[in-house]
């Protein structure tokens, strides 16, 4: 990752289930293996560049009946043989067949390291995404806590006025009424709250009843997003890279097929010592060696060879057709997010003075309701659009932060330098 762009929110909550998630994630270890098994493919692919040495050491005694003669009987006859021999072989690599596997073998590895990052940077966006609707939800129950309190006041005030005669008995109903209904919501909340937090656990590998995280004395902070961002941020993002990657695999494949089309030339050697018995075996007479070049080349294949290059061919082009198209996708996640944030920002300070407005209007319609001005209907009306604006309020607010982070992640970083 170019930097820690999450910090950007001045969180250290956060900041350290950041780098909780790094070790404890489980698909991050998935992919992590996926790479150290890229990594031995293209060892492997190295690999075929060195001859291939091998040895071998073996005795055998046999024993074989032997046919009666004039001068013997019918019996039995047994011999030994031993043998010990060191052997080597060693492909040529005349049409850049094993060239061509290796680079093949080293894109695939860089587009694992690739999807290894942009996995990370998934999990990591996920992590904030979810750390930002637990911080919401806190600042929710906050405020149904707040409601609950307000309404059991306005219900104890019309159970006086109702006691005192000058309320009717709906008041009071209608004040229960409410209140139930915001404490049912509160409850709602709570497990919502505790299904969140679970969810962060398991991102971080652990047990979601180990993870209890202390409520935050602030709300995150919203980054101010810039009116415009460089396209060359994308040249960052993991996915592109790696899909850039599975296009010169892709290439490197229709290489590997056409050199299909022509013949394999193979060095092989080999030395040692073959005898009728271990006795005497290490001397000259029982010494042997063969050396000698080995040419194949298949003559009639059933096309099977014109069939892998033009699958080899289908499949770049496949690749690269992808490439563009994860391309065009970052551009226009970053355009959309870029607009969101940026609209959300106009309407959180719509909702605000939304809020202001409808908390006068409670303080006002109250101190009516107390003097006998207007009815509880009122009242009620007036409470709900103050809980509904501030409600919305925290919705946007949590919209921002989750479209800050989702424009962080598709810039895969920061947009200031660090």
């Amino acid at each position: 990752m170019p930097d820690a762009w999450w910090t950007l929110y001045g969180d250290p909550v956060l900041d350290d289930l950041q780098q909780r998630l790094l070790t404890g994630n489980q698909t991050l270890k998935v992919s992590l293996a996926q790479v150290a098994s890229a990594r031995a493919a293209y060892d492997a692919s190295t690999g075929a560049f060195f001859p291939t040495l091998g040895a071998n050491a073996a005795y055998t005694r046999s024993g074989n009946p032997t046919a009666a003669t004039a001068l013997a009987p019918a019996g039995r006859s047994t011999s030994s043989a031993a043998s010990l021999a060191l052997s080597s072989s060693w492909e040529t690599d005349l049409w850049g067949k094993l060239q061509m596997a290796r680079s093949g073998a080293q894109a695939t590895l860089q587009a694992s390291a690739d999807q290894l990052a942009a996995a990370r940077l998934s999990a990591q966006a996920l992590l904030a995404q979810s750390y930002f609707s637990l911080r919401t939800s806190e600042a929710q129950i906050a405020l149904y806590r707040r409601t609950v309190e307000a309404y059991r006041k306005a219900l104890e005030l019309a159970q006086a006025r109702h006691a005192g005669g000058v309320a009717a008995s709906t008041d009071v109903l209608a004040a229960q009424t409410q209140l139930a209904s915001a404490s049912a919501q509160l409850e709602a909340l709570i497990a919502q709250h505790a299904q969140t937090e679970h969810a962060i656990a398991v991102l971080l590998g652990v047990q979601p009843a180990a993870l209890q995280l202390a409520p935050a004395a602030s709300p995150p902070r919203i980054p101010e997003v810039p009116a415009m961002l460089p396209a060359r941020l994308l040249e960052r993002r993991p996915d592109i890279a790696a899909a850039q990657r599975q296009v010169a695999a892709a290439y490197a494949q229709i290489g590997i097929a056409d050199a299909a089309f022509f013949p394999d030339l193979t060095l092989s050697a080999s030395a040692g010592f073959r005898g009728s018995g271990l006795a005497g075996l290490l001397t000259a007479p029982n010494r042997f060696w063969s050396l000698g070049p080995a040419l194949t080349q298949a003559i009639f294949d059933g096309g099977a060879r014109k069939l892998a290059s033009a699958q080899a061919r289908a499949a770049a082009d496949v690749a690269t057709a992808n490439y563009r198209q994860v391309v065009l996708t970052g551009l226009q996640e970053v355009e959309d997010n870029l607009v969101l944030a940026r609209q959300l920002a106009l309407q959180a300070a719509h909702e605000q003075q939304a809020l202001d407005s409808s908390r006068k209007n409670l303080e006002i319609t109250l101190e009516q309701y107390r003097a006998g001005v207007v009815d509880y209907l009122s009242v009620i009306t007036a409470q709900a659009a103050a809980l509904s604006a501030e409600n919305t309020l925290l919705a946007v607010r949590n919209s921002q932060l989750a479209a800050v982070n989702v424009l962080l992640k598709n810039i895969a970083g920061r947009w200031d330098p660090v």
